[in-house]
């Protein structure tokens, strides 16, 4: 692999934890009633953000 398509990886790797973490935070702000609405469990946010639905 070359250098710069380790550091391309890396950089890619680091936006996406980069917008998995907004979306944790975003949604963790939310209020209960607001997570019940849109059918969100505050327990289960980051399995959500990642995909598990």
């Amino acid at each position: 692999m070359s250098l710069s398509r380790f550091a391309s990886n890396i950089r890619t790797s680091l936006e996406r934890y980069h917008s998995y973490r907004e979306a944790v935070r975003q949604l963790a702000a939310l209020d209960d009633r607001q997570l019940q609405d849109i059918g969100v469990e505050r327990g289960r946010i980051q399995e959500i953000v990642r995909g598990g639905r």
